[in-house]
């Protein structure tokens, strides 16, 4: 394990504190997104840094694109990955690509602001990492290195879309940020030198996208080598988010139940009632990995239970669908996260005697 670049991934989440005061638990999981090779669902109001944020992130690494689309209800599928167009001077047809293609860094501010069908644009991006232009065969390939940093608003009601599910669980993380402390607030208004256009210009290049790569080969390598222990906890912490059915025949799904009422005792009959759908095995696989990079921030050789109780929160909260009555009762995934984590009991080892 190279700790040169551990130093460097270190030093570029410094940079984002040079500019944006306060959300540190924001930062370190955006830096662990990023070697995890995860996307990031930032909720937030208006005015909470988010551009910023992921601007400062772009200065901070050598030889990185970033692009901004803002998503409005007008935006087509064809704005984010391209569309061939007819030329009139060469009597042929030409592609223009998307700012999606050569983005290392993508910001799509306001996603629940356009329709779920072009929402759908940025799904075969995101986990195939290449787009088709739409009305051709045409594929092209997206960056090695590539993030995207999605934004949504929670409080406007009007001229927004809800977010599909399918879209939603293309995220590694949702990450929450309210507003900072006072004391934070006070800091960002002291620091003149980051208010308006210039915010970056002290922002120092600290990391290569080359080096970036190598890193997120490294986290790669520690998922790989996690133990069997290891794996079994993961996968029951997800499997306790599920309700179950336990008049089903499916065997998977009678364990769910089982599990589920194991965990959460006395509240399972009802936490059934109030939850719609748990989270997938996507979420065990964005578990596995962001806790491989939150112990290669952290120099170990590998991942502990720790670690993965550093990302679970994060890497499950859009992925816990409630019914509408639960959250009518003030019910939120994060206080059944909550029961999970306090709950599913760490497996150990088993004795070499």
């Amino acid at each position: 394990m190279s700790t040169t670049l551990i130093s460097k991934a270190k030093s570029l989440r410094a940079q984002l504190d040079k500019v944006v005061s306060g959300y540190d638990e924001i930062k370190d999981m955006i830096i662990v997104c990023l070697l995890a090779d995860g996307h990031v669902l930032l909720e937030a109001v208006p005015g909470t840094a988010k551009t910023t944020l992921v601007n400062t992130l772009r200065a901070a690494i050598t030889d990185a694109n970033s692009a901004r689309i803002q998503m409005t209800p007008d935006l087509k599928p064809s704005d984010i990955t391209g569309v061939e167009i007819f030329n009139q001077k060469l009597q042929e047809f030409v592609t223009r690509l998307g700012k999606i293609v050569k983005a290392n860094i993508l910001l799509a501010d306001e996603i629940n602001r356009t329709t779920p069908k072009t929402l759908s644009a940025l799904l075969e991006g995101m986990q195939e990492r290449q787009i088709t232009i739409p009305g051709t065969e045409d594929t092209y390939s997206l960056q090695d290195l590539f993030i995207l940093l999605a934004t949504e608003n929670p409080v406007e009601q009007e001229g927004v879309y809800p977010v599909p599910e399918a879209t939603l669980d293309r995220f590694a993380m949702k990450l929450t940020m309210k507003y900072v402390s006072r004391e934070d607030e006070i800091k960002m208004l002291g620091n003149v030198a980051v208010h308006g256009r210039k915010a970056q210009r002290n922002v120092e290049k600290v990391a290569s996208v080359a080096e970036l790569l190598e890193m997120q080969l490294a986290v790669l390598e520690l998922a790989t080598s996690a133990t069997r222990p290891l794996l079994e906890y993961v996968v029951d912490l997800v499997r306790a988010t599920r309700p179950g059915d336990a008049e089903s025949d499916d065997k998977d799904e009678v364990e769910s139940f089982k599990a589920f009422d194991l965990v959460h005792g006395a509240d399972a009959k009802a936490l059934r009632e109030q939850i719609r759908f748990g989270a997938s095995p996507r979420a065990e696989i964005w578990t596995l990995h962001c806790a491989a990079a939150v112990a290669y921030l952290a120099g170990a050789d590998h991942i502990e239970p720790a670690h993965v109780k550093r990302v679970f929160r994060n890497i499950a909260r859009h992925r816990i669908i409630l019914t509408d009555a639960a959250m009518h009762d003030g019910l939120t995934t994060d206080k059944v996260i909550t029961k999970v984590l306090d709950r599913v009991k760490v497996i150990e080892p088993k004795s070499g005697k």
